[in-house]
């Protein structure tokens, strides 16, 4: 029985060792997490005591001895705050717990140096030793206990490695207060007793060890269900086609991997994407990952860093898949948006042709019948029908060079070779006279309201055809008088051309700015230039700005 106690004992130096090695190596690679210094701290303490009891005499006779053994035992005392230290740098407790746990802890180590001596195994224990070790065993209850709480009430909503690992230490922890109990009761060396505390002791080590470090395959078997979500997640990012379709895929099962509490996607201008539950706010527990088409931020709790650390760093190769599939969806929207072009400048041209030759088959139709009528019966008409006819040739060979003049002007804006040669001039002059030129028959029903003074540098001739342009309209499809209002605007200059017709039908609102458009099946023209202005606080075609 006493060799199976010290080969358990001899195994439980080293896990106990080797706990105090990994948790100083993960403090090491992270020495601002004060969390990774507690918990270092707690379990280097942990292995000293271990290591040194095992070194001390059972019975000790020199003063070297008993003061080893003393400080050996304040050690043990500190393990239990320590550990409750390691929590306290996730989560703060309150002052009053706060206060009472350190002062607990301070008169414990004043205790356990003020003491006459220690019984040896076998001996009485005097009364003052039993009020030790009844202190003993509460300041590691109350501790160890607050210590397990607080680590399994904080494995809620965690992912499933750091959830584990967390309940992993508070299992830990009451192993080994479980231990102590049973130690306490001062067991023989080679009793069954002593044989189940080495064991429960190996059960705390194994356990502290898994809580800081798991072999590759533990974690991956930990981790499964979220790796699975995130699998598909992944598979979903193929075939979405919008951003906001990447950022559903991706976000709630990153979020589940990595305990986020907010995360958002943004674009390479800073706008949000999307976001999960909310829009993570600035703190310490957020962090960015930058990658070609935006930014992923997530927004996690402060036990993250600390027990998710494996699961953050596999934001920088999902940020980065994220960041194709977001490239892949704006090259699938430009690719959309192209074949819509391509599909709404088939359209128009189809319209465009049959417009045109709907529009120009009347004129050239009226103009060969009359040409031809002229050609060979001339010499039939009387003078006055002769005259009439060529009237009216005439007039149908200006609506043909009219029509001709508006699809020239259309290839020209299609093209992007409308010359504009700016000039400074008087606004209202200007206006004034374009008026005369264009409904000299009509003066009189328009009204020009612009300030004398105002001058503007403008494209005259652009000026003029729109300004008439707009002008026909309003007699043609809609009723005198007619006001034309110039004035400054923000953008530069603002000319308003109003009428005061029935306006434009609702219905036909949402096709206002089509080309070739036209209201109703007696609406005449080609649809080429703006449509009537109703009298209405936004008419189509009824505005047009150029630069101050």
């Amino acid at each position: 029985m006493r060799q199976a106690v010290e080969i358990v004992g001899i195994a439980n130096l080293l896990l106990f060792a080797l706990a105090a090695v990994v948790a100083v190596r993960q403090w090491r690679s992270n020495p601002s997490n004060k969390a990774g210094l507690w918990a270092g701290l707690a379990f280097v303490a942990l292995a000293f005591v271990v290591v040194v009891g095992a070194l001390i005499p059972e019975d000790p006779d020199r003063l070297i001895e008993h003061v080893a053994q003393r400080i050996d035992i304040a050690v043990l005392v500190l393990f239990p705050y320590l550990l409750y230290r390691f929590t306290t740098a996730f989560q703060p407790p309150t002052a009053r717990l706060e206060r009472f746990l350190a002062v607990m802890t301070a008169v414990l180590l004043v205790f356990t140096f003020v003491l006459p001596y220690y019984p040896g195994e076998g001996e009485a224990r005097p009364w003052w030793f039993g009020l030790y070790l009844a202190l003993f065993l509460l300041h590691w209850t109350i501790l160890l206990v607050t210590v397990a709480v607080r680590l399994w009430r904080a494995g809620r909503g965690q992912p499933s490695v750091a959830r584990r690992r967390m309940r992993t230490l508070a299992l830990a922890a009451i192993l080994i207060t479980v231990a102590l109990f049973m130690a306490a009761a001062g067991p023989d060396s080679d009793s069954w007793l002593a044989l189940g505390v080495g064991i429960l002791s190996t059960f705390s080590a194994l356990s502290f060890l898994l809580g800081l470090a798991q072999p590759w395959f533990l974690r991956l078997l930990w981790r499964r269900p979220e790796q699975a979500q995130l699998q598909l997640a992944i598979t979903g990012l193929m075939t979405a086609t919008t951003p906001r379709e990447v950022a559903g895929q991706v976000l709630p099962p990153l979020a589940r991997m990595v305990g986020a509490r907010r995360a958002a996607i943004y674009d390479a201008d800073g706008n949000v994407i999307a976001s999960h539950n909310a829009v993570p706010t600035e703190d310490s527990d957020t962090t960015t990952v930058d990658f070609a088409a935006g930014r992923l931020v997530v927004q996690t709790t402060a036990f993250t860093p600390y027990f998710g650390d494996e699961e953050h760093k596999l934001l920088a190769s999902v940020a980065s898949l994220t960041g194709v599939a977001l490239d892949r969806a704006r090259l699938f929207a430009q690719e959309r948006e192209a074949r819509e072009a391509l599909e709404r400048a088939d359209e128009l041209k189809t319209q465009f042709i049959a417009l045109a030759a709907h529009e120009l088959r009347t004129p050239v139709t009226t103009i060969y019948g009359f040409a031809e009528t002229i050609r060979r019966r001339g010499h039939e008409l009387a003078p006055g029908q002769r005259a009439e006819m060529e009237t009216q040739l005439y007039e149908q060979i200006d609506r043909l060079r009219v029509l001709v003049g508006q699809l020239l002007d259309l290839s020209r804006l299609e093209a992007d070779a409308v010359p504009i040669q700016p000039e400074r001039l008087f606004v209202g002059n200007r206006l004034r006279e374009i008026v005369a030129g264009a409904v000299p028959a009509n003066e009189s029903d328009v009204r020009v309201d612009a300030d004398p003074g105002l001058e503007a540098t403008v494209d005259a001739a652009a000026l003029e055809r729109i300004v008439s342009n707009l002008l026909v309209n309003a007699f043609r499809y809609g009723s005198p008088p007619v006001v034309v209002r110039a004035g400054a605007a923000a953008a530069g200059l603002s000319i308003v051309v109003e009428d005061s017709g029935p306006g434009v039908a609702p219905e036909f609102v949402p096709q206002l700015f089509e080309r070739f458009a036209r209201a109703g099946s007696d609406g005449l023209g080609t649809g080429l230039g703006w449509r009537s202005p109703a009298r209405t606080r936004a008419p189509i075609g009824a505005s047009w700005s150029t630069g101050p």
